[in-house]
């Protein structure tokens, strides 16, 4: 986990040390003069609703497995892996509509290395609720025992709290 944080800090690193320090060779300013950033309030702002939504969500699955309530823990884990879904896909749409791409100098290549290890990772943790959802559903976690679905859970906060970073950084602060 701490090698996946170090790596999400050195590219917020470069990001910031490319944004507050411009090199000349792209005309001193940031963002780089001809590209047309991703404003933060379409899609980013509702990527991040729909991420904060499936936190919420697999948070609900989570109490709901503490209280014996399986019925309730299936709908919210249903619930969350739509979410997670729905969040890849705007991402990939993101990306087929942006104005830029990753040979787009420094703007670009941080940008999508940014977006594109934290959209590995939520690829990862769907996958890993989508594991927990099938445990689920074959009655393999119980109130007492449920430690490969907490991990699970886990990750996908990390999954949140490392967006919230990047909407903050990349496309709000990034983007002005």
């Amino acid at each position: 986990m701490y090698l996946k944080l170090c790596f999400f800090l050195v590219f917020f690193g470069l990001f910031f040390h490319s944004s507050l320090s411009p090199a000349i060779e792209i005309g001193a300013i940031w963002p780089p003069k001809d590209i047309l950033v991703i404003g933060p309030w379409g899609v980013p702002l509702l990527n991040t609703i729909v991420l904060l939504s499936s936190g919420v969500s697999v948070t609900w699955a989570h109490h709901a497995i503490i209280e014996n309530n399986r019925k309730q823990a299936l709908i919210a884990m249903y619930i969350t892996l739509i979410f997670a879904q729905v969040f890849t896909c705007l991402q990939g749409f993101e990306y087929v509509e942006s104005q830029f791409t990753i040979s787009d100098g420094i703007y670009g290549s941080t940008f999508y290395m940014t977006t594109g290890f934290h959209g590995f990772h939520v690829f990862v943790g769907t996958y890993l609720l989508l594991i927990s959802t099938i445990r689920l559903i074959k009655y393999h976690f119980t109130s007492r025992n449920h430690f490969g679905f907490e991990a699970a859970a886990w990750y996908w906060h990390f999954v949140d709290v490392v967006w919230l970073f990047l909407f903050v950084v990349i496309y709000w602060w990034g983007g002005l």
